[in-house]
């Protein structure tokens, strides 16, 4: 078994709590066709891999061409009403009202400790309208966290509702890759030059009606998350594959691309012990929120972007030895000084990365540290993320 596919392993078991059965995307039986190696991820049932690439080839061919991801597992869902805004803005950092029309951000929701909850991604399609995808593994939580704002905002006498779309229903798949744009252009006729990093728009893509498009995804490359109706959605799969280099890919190349990309997974990176600051997401809390401090947590956040914190997020790059998991503890001179969140191999840049915690005098990227893996100590260095140069299409500057 391979390094990556060892990682996968853990990661597959670390988001697999539920002692409920999996659930099946509209898109299984398609991936076991195909050579999917599906295993319980999130309460869904998903490949790492498939037969025809390895997870390391897998990774190389999204950073060269693009790959598709079944994303369907992730929590669809849109508010609606002439206060949505409010209302959202009352349970996450983002400053919404700002955004201008089917544009977009990641956001976090926080506890009343100033901690994160989940993290997802916001749209305002327009005033009254907002379009919302966030974690499968954090679904019933988030489903509570959003529902609960809007009663109290309906009990208030606003104007706020909110619709969870079923997976049975809306499937959302993920086309990553510097030639995902030269593969949608093909079955769609929206001008994808003017559509930019993080904005949204539904067209029709290979014939389905009612495709919400938006510019985002997981990878740190240029790519679209399209939500489709489920039962068009190996319809539009199969399209996409009949342009030249677009392969399926699964979980694994996903998990390595994103860490390369220094992004979070909501679990390992990031939890409900962990606040934005540091997690280093300070610039998810928007100065607008900061002074208004009418968010969970705001003035917990507050004084920790006033005052500092005793920890960080921060990249972590090995010089020799095994690839550093989660929980390996990070050394400086003896002291153990934090811990490991995620790490795998680098198929990119070759070697083995890692995020993890580690003391706030220490974050500078070059300092020496030292993993302790099966009480064995290996070199390492604090790195500057992301690993690899993120790639996002992103509006010119005016």
């Amino acid at each position: 078994m391979s390094k990556i596919a060892r990682c996968l392993q853990v990661l597959a078991r670390n988001a697999s709590t539920s002692a409920a059965p999996a659930e099946k995307t509209a898109l299984y039986n398609f991936h076991v066709e195909k050579g999917g190696k599906v295993v319980n991820f999130g309460g869904y049932l998903l490949p790492v891999q498939y037969a025809d690439l390895s997870i390391a080839a897998s990774h190389v061919h999204t950073r060269k061409q693009s790959s598709i991801f079944d994303v369907s597992h992730m929590l669809q869902t849109y508010v609606r009403g002439k206060d949505a805004v409010a209302c959202f803005e009352s349970i996450c950092t983002a400053d919404i009202r700002g955004f201008s029309p089917n544009s977009g951000t990641l956001t976090v929701f926080t506890n009343d400790q100033g901690n994160i909850l989940d993290d997802l991604i916001v749209s305002k399609v327009k005033d009254d309208l907002l379009y919302v995808v966030s974690n499968a593994a954090m679904k019933q939580q988030d489903m509570e966290i959003m529902k609960a704002a809007v009663s109290k905002f309906v009990s208030d006498k606003r104007d706020v509702s909110i619709e969870f779309l079923s997976p049975a229903d809306h499937s959302l798949i993920a086309l990553q890759g510097p030639s995902s744009v030269t593969a949608l252009k093909t079955i769609t006729s929206v001008d994808l030059e003017k559509l930019y990093f993080m904005e949204t728009v539904v067209a029709e893509v290979a014939g389905v009606n009612q495709c919400r498009i938006t510019r985002c995804g997981y990878t740190g490359e240029d790519g679209f998350e399209i939500s489709v109706p489920s039962e068009k959605v190996r319809h539009l799969t199969e399209s996409l594959l009949g342009v030249d280099n677009v392969r399926l890919a699964g979980l694994g190349a996903r998990d390595s691309l994103r860490l390369e990309a220094g992004l979070c997974l909501y679990g390992s990176d990031i939890d409900a012990n962990t606040s934005p600051v540091e997690a280093a997401l300070s610039w998810l809390v928007s100065k607008r929120r900061r002074a208004e401090g009418n968010f969970p947590g705001a003035q917990q956040i507050n004084t920790q972007l006033k005052n500092g914190v005793t920890r960080r997020r921060v990249g972590v790059r090995l010089t020799e030895g095994p690839p550093a998991r989660a929980g390996v503890e990070i050394y400086h001179n003896n002291e153990l000084v934090g811990k490991v969140t995620s790490g795998c191999p680098s198929p990119s840049l070759g070697g083995n990365v890692a995020m993890g915690y580690i003391r706030e005098d220490l974050k500078k990227p070059g300092n020496k540290i030292q993993l302790k893996i099966r009480d064995k100590f290996y070199a390492a260095d604090v790195a500057k993320m992301p690993f690899t140069p993120a790639n996002y299409y992103n509006k010119p500057k005016a």
